[in-house]
């Protein structure tokens, strides 16, 4: 087995990155991790059913930007995970911190990849110090550099 990334459009917006970038990205996220077999999807999907997700899920209410689900994992098994991204919360989210959306998409696929994977960060402002969003950061420099 080897890395499978599925990428998958519910919005009816324009994305402002490919379907190809995307998987590319969560690729990148995956090998940089060392991981060697693993099935992700990353669905995009609208803020009101992101916010459904949301609730149902984990109990909040309204939208969020991304949400990650990983199946539990047997030793040796393939890593297999969900990525849910809500690209019209990233426009609003990247037009509020004022960076281009595609920079913001980005980061929430590293993101989501990085919680499969089992990272995880603190609520509020101290995830911003997290080792989780360190490495998301760092990786996200290497995957936009790579661009440039």
């Amino acid at each position: 087995m080897s890395i499978a990334v599925s990428v998958t459009n519910r919005t009816a917006a324009r994305l402002p990155l490919s379907r190809a970038r995307i998987a590319g990205l969560a690729e990148g996220v995956l090998r940089a991790e060392r991981v060697r077999e693993a099935l992700v999807s990353v669905t995009l999907i609208s803020p009101r059913a992101i916010a459904a997700l949301n609730h149902r899920h984990l109990g909040h209410r309204g939208a969020t930007d991304v949400l990650s689900f990983a199946f539990a994992r047997a030793a040796g098994a393939p890593i297999i995970g969900d990525v849910y991204v809500a690209p019209d919360v990233a426009r609003t989210n990247a037009k509020r911190i004022g960076i281009a959306a595609r920079e913001e998409l980005a980061r929430l696929v590293v993101h989501g990849t990085l919680h499969v994977l089992g990272y995880d960060h603190p609520d509020g402002e101290e995830r911003l110090a997290s080792p989780m969003w360190r490495r998301q950061e760092r990786l996200l420099a290497r995957a936009l550099g790579a661009r440039r």
